[in-house]
């Protein structure tokens, strides 16, 4: 762009064509119809007039569709083909606005009141979970979300391309990368960092209503594998730095976390361990002077692996064969260390990795807390882990039945809207009952961990998140089953107008595998619930 200093004319070149932009123009419904052939194209979206007369040699689907319309508002024809967001990506072909036509200026993050896109609390129910406080996070959260991520996403999703440092540093300073971890030792740290939390949130104040929130918000974006790209691994990982490592690492490292000038991932899960974690085979022997550990051993399923420069690796350091064999080791990336992209069903850009450790040297100083703790400090993170895992389900399952309810509203077929056929209206009520059932279990929990000391943390709270864990994966089929079956074939395709029920479906699986199975996770909840059972109850 080039402005001149008095008339803040722009000159965009596109195409070959080099248009002088001044104020938009109003353009009559007469002039519009002037600019209806081949090379001569107009037409009007929502109240705004765009030149395609060039673009439509460009059009996914040939010049003549654009052709039927030109000279004419295509307003409802564009939203039977095409989400919204697409409009942004071609602002610089709008010449005017249409006469007589309403302007609706949306501003970054509003609350709606599109039915189920909003938590009921944030659409008149009375609730008692939040503040004002939470309502200014969830609005500063969304802004950032669809200005800074919104616009990426789909380009970075297809095209696999993990996150470079800068957004990593814009994600870590925005204060996106503290609030992921949830209340905590590392909210110290935010203010000395000149971070800031988003909404202004007071640390003090910072609660896990706070976390879920905005984790809620970031999985709107409804492609899980750059949802993953954003910290995923670094947020089941950096916790540990902080409870764990000793001062020195928590100030150096720790602090480049939290600013986004380094990434970690959590280096757990094994060929042979999964679930299973007690049996993970990779070794770390101190050397003959007592100051490194030599690791050896593979990691796979590594999420940001690919990209990390720390590992928060779980390892034996005994020779038992017993869980306390096993300790917990910041592995910085560096010789010995190799990663392999693993490609699975969602986008490789979140850097799914194979990690190979051949005798790499570790100092001693990066041991997290002390041998043989390994398996409390893995077990004293999945609980937030699982909650988390469900929270972020949950935000995709909200976008998918939104955007299944502005489909279905906007959709015709055989000369009536897709609402207005019963057998849809059944499909929408199926999936906003399932959806509102795991939020109101959801907060539930949340507010549990709220008033629970410590948190997440603790034998208690295993039983009931496992099971939210469980719940959320088992619901979250039936809701992807009926989002899709809306969509038709743009529920099962990556771009376009059912691109978040296409990648809820997916990442379904997902959720259901990682951080405890399904199977896992209902025989905990059943097994925590035996502990309490009176031992004189009889039926």
């Amino acid at each position: 762009w080039l402005k001149t200093a008095t008339a803040c004319v722009e000159l965009t070149l596109f195409g070959g064509l080099v248009r002088s932009r001044t104020a938009m123009s109003t353009v009559s419904k007469d002039e519009l119809a002037k600019h209806s052939k081949e090379g001569d194209l107009w037409m009007a979206i929502d109240g705004d007039v765009y030149d395609v007369s060039k673009f439509a040699r460009l059009h996914p689907g040939g010049s003549q569709i654009l052709e039927q319309f030109g000279g004419k508002d295509a307003t409802v024809e564009f939203y039977e083909m095409h989400r919204k967001d697409v409009l942004l990506k071609y602002q610089r072909l709008k010449v005017g606005t249409l006469e007589g036509a309403k302007q609706t200026a949306s501003v970054p993050g509003e609350i709606t009141k599109i039915p189920f896109y909003e938590l009921p609390a944030f659409q008149g129910q009375n609730s008692p979970y939040y503040r004002e406080s939470h309502r200014n996070l969830v609005q500063a959260v969304r802004a950032f979300v669809q200005t800074e991520l919104e616009p990426i996403a789909e380009a970075a999703d297809l095209a696999g391309d993990y996150p470079d440092r800068e957004l990593q540093e814009k994600l870590g300073m925005s204060g996106m990368m503290a609030i992921s971890m949830g209340p905590g030792p590392w909210l110290k740290f935010v203010g000395m960092l000149g971070i800031k939390i988003p909404g202004n949130v007071d640390p003090d104040d910072f609660d896990y209503f706070h976390e879920m929130l905005a984790h809620l918000e970031v999985a709107r974006l409804g492609r899980p594998g750059f949802v993953d790209s954003l910290g995923a691994g670094w947020g089941i990982s950096a916790p540990a730095v902080f409870h764990f490592c000793n001062d020195e690492v928590r100030k150096t490292v720790g602090a480049q976390l939290l600013m986004g000038k380094k990434w970690s991932a959590l280096a757990i899960s094994e060929p042979f361990a999964g679930s299973d974690v007690a049996a993970l085979r990779a070794t770390a022997e101190k050397t003959p002077d007592g100051k490194h550990y030599i690791v050896n051993g593979i990691k796979k399923w590594i999420t940001e692996g690919m990209y990390a420069d720390y590992f928060v690796t779980a390892v034996r350091t005994g020779k038992t064969g017993t869980p306390k064999d096993m300790s917990m080791l910041l592995v910085e990336r560096g010789p010995g260390v190799e990663t392999k992209q693993i490609k699975t069903t969602y986008s490789t850009c979140c850097g799914t990795a194979m990690v190979i450790m051949n005798n790499v040297k570790v100092p001693v100083e990066n041991l997290m807390g002390k041998e043989g703790r390994g398996f409390l400090q893995i077990m004293y993170n999945f609980n937030h882990e699982r909650w988390l895992i469900a929270v972020n389900l949950i935000g995709q399952a909200r976008a998918a039945v939104a955007d299944t309810f502005m489909w279905a509203r906007q959709r015709k077929i055989f000369g009536k809207t897709l609402i207005e056929q019963p057998v849809i209206r059944n499909k929408l009520a199926s999936s906003a009952a399932a959806l509102e059932s795991l939020t109101a279990m959801l907060e539930t929990v949340t507010y549990d961990m709220c008033k629970t000391k410590g948190g997440s943390v603790g034998e208690r709270l295993a039983g009931p998140i496992a099971l939210l864990k469980y719940q959320t994966t088992r619901s979250s089929w039936k809701i992807a089953d009926e989002c899709v079956q809306v969509f038709g074939g743009r529920g099962i395709t990556r771009t376009g107008m059912g691109a978040k029920a296409e990648g809820f479906k997916n990442y379904v699986k997902y959720a259901a595998v990682y951080g405890g199975s399904e199977e896992i996770m209902a025989d905990l909840s059943v097994r925590m619930a035996m502990r309490q059972f009176p031992k004189e109850a009889k039926l």
